[in-house]
């Protein structure tokens, strides 16, 4: 991997930084445990590293809660120790992209403690979206916008003297209120924010919630179809003929201003560093327009994750992202779990509906899938998405084949969907469990004091890495060599691929370079055609299995 674009084909790898290595023992990951563990991510095969928040935060939301934007929350480290992990990273050859969230901040942050001190119609309130309420004496929300995290997504503030006070914005959750990106202060805030960091040494930025910040002229009221997900957009609206109407907070045209600013930024710094967009637009035509070449280097390709694995959908998707993102000369990126989303390695093989960011449920641990089943299709469709052209994002954990955890008890929960939804859905704590790294070690080697702020299951053991390294049929074996084989035949780097017929509907057959690849989906087996087997998801003979993907050189 070069400097010049090397986001357009890295293998990126996203830690969570509360689960991933604990130094000093008290539960919970931290930068240290992090910048101690790094060199396994380097021998995974990784390009680079993507760090979920770990700036000051009061911690209501994962710290998607900033309440400083440049230094480090205590529970993670200090600064120093930041500049240590990025330092040990470019050592080892591995680039560092960190999260921010310019959508909104914590309610503890300077400056909107500054805006509640300072009253309606200060400098310091125009920062933040507050407005005067309807009805009579303001008592009604200035319009029916909905938080992502339900109810209103507006919230009355309290004036010095005990009367009602204006309202303010928040599409999250209360405690997040959201900025005011028509005001020219933040944006030269965040482009300070920027230099910082890149002062500091990291490579690039995944930006949270790329497609809010800017809202619709005048607030208007708004209700979302039923069809459409929380963060924006729709499942299957995949073309321009079926485009979803824009919510007035989602899409904005706005926000491309502020990015080509952010690019410009950037390109201050040598080492071509890359923005990558959290941003649920669709259709992918639309999304693509994040990826201009004066804009981001990235976005994530959202609608491949949520497909469904099935082939005639699976191999859709695949040609409308080459070609949404080639169309403005950008690569793909391809992505199967996140910390956000039900790990794959269960999703994939449940055939009822789970929606980002709710996770599964009570009365869905009865349809739970057999979890070796589900890690055989998990397996497969990894070797598929390593096959293609674009930037690839793993979430950690998932080199080890790890499930969704579901039977966590209810009392240690933590996620606020849990509780905001009566218990009726479990959120992202299943997928945000601590990591097992040595099988008989106090919690699993992810400290020495077996303290872990979400219980590790027993299970745990037999995923350890040090259990599957020596494993040549561990799924941590297979992550290695087919990543390693992606990087020996440029399939990150090539434009294109072709998409191959004849091999039955239930199959995804393509050429990418010199390597074909084969996904069997269906339920029966598949005879390969002649060729030598570089790679596959499971043993394979003259046959590919159901569930099973391969990687050949054919005759």
């Amino acid at each position: 991997m070069t400097d010049a674009q090397w986001w357009r084909s890295a293998v990126i790898y996203q830690i969570y930084p509360r689960s991933f290595a604990d130094s000093n023992g008290d539960g919970i990951g931290d930068l240290p445990g992090i910048t101690a563990r790094l060199s396994a991510v380097r021998d995974l095969g990784a390009d680079a590293v993507w760090l979920s928040p770990f700036m000051t935060s009061p911690q209501r939301d994962a710290g998607y809660d900033v309440a400083d934007y440049t230094d480090v929350d205590p529970v993670f480290g200090t600064l120093d120790d930041a500049k240590a992990l990025i330092a040990r990273a470019h050592e080892l050859g591995l680039r560092v992209i960190i999260d921010l969230v310019p959508n909104h901040t914590s309610d503890q942050h300077k400056w909107f403690q500054a805006a509640l001190a300072a009253g309606p119609g200060s400098p310091e309130r125009d920062w933040y979206m507050f407005r005067e309420g309807k009805g009579e004496n303001g008592a009604l929300p200035p319009n029916n916008w909905e938080s992502v995290f339900g109810g209103s997504a507006w919230t009355r503030v309290t004036n010095p003297d005990g009367t009602p006070g204006q309202w303010y914005l928040h599409l999250f959750d209360e405690s997040q209120p959201d900025l005011n990106w028509q005001s020219p202060l933040v944006r030269a805030a965040f482009r300070d924010i920027l230099r910082f960091w890149l002062d500091l040494g990291v490579d690039g930025f995944r930006v949270d919630v790329a497609h809010g910040l800017v809202k619709a002229e005048g607030l208007p009221d708004y209700t979302p179809p039923k069809s459409a997900g929380s963060m924006g957009g729709r499942p299957g609206a995949e073309d321009d003929e079926d485009e979803p109407e824009l919510a007035p907070y989602w899409g904005q045209d706005g926000v491309h201003e502020i990015y080509r600013e952010w690019h410009q930024v950037l390109a201050e710094y040598d080492g071509d560093r890359a923005l990558c967009g959290e941003a649920w637009v669709e259709p992918l035509s639309r999304l693509a327009l994040w990826v201009r070449p004066d804009e981001m280097q990235q976005t994530f390709n959202f609608t491949y994750l949520e497909t469904h694995w099935q082939a005639e959908t699976l191999r859709e998707v695949i040609r409308d992202s080459i070609d949404a993102f080639a169309a403005v000369g950008a690569p793909s990126t391809w992505v199967l779990s996140n910390h956000d989303v039900v790990r794959h390695a269960t999703r994939l093989a449940i055939s009822f509906e789970n929606q980002q960011g709710a996770g599964l449920g009570p009365r869905d641990l009865k349809r739970l899938p057999e979890r070796h089943f589900a890690l055989r299709r998990a397996r497969a469709a990894t070797a598929l998405m390593l096959s293609l052209p674009g930037s690839a994002y793993l979430y950690q954990g998932e080199e080890l084949g790890l499930p969704e955890i579901v039977d966590l008890p209810d009392e240690v929960r933590q996620d606020p969907t849990w509780f905001r939804t009566g218990g009726e859905r479990y959120g992202r704590d299943g997928c945000r469990v601590p990591i097992p790294w040595e099988a008989d070690a106090p919690a699993y080697g992810f400290n020495k004091t077996g303290a872990s702020w979400l219980p590790q299951p027993e299970l745990w053991a037999e995923y350890a890495r040090d259990v599957q390294e020596s494993d040549p049929a561990s799924t941590l074996s297979m992550y290695r060599e087919l990543i390693d084989l992606r990087a020996q035949y440029g399939l990150g780097a090539n434009a294109d691929i072709e998409l191959l017929d004849g091999f039955g509907e239930d199959v995804i057959a393509l050429r990418n370079g010199e390597v074909t690849v084969i996904a069997n989906l269906g339920s029966w087996d598949l005879y390969l055609p002649d060729g030598r087997v570089l790679g596959a998801s499971a043993p394979v003979g003259r046959n590919l299995p159901p569930d099973t993907t391969a990687w050949l050189i054919t005759a």
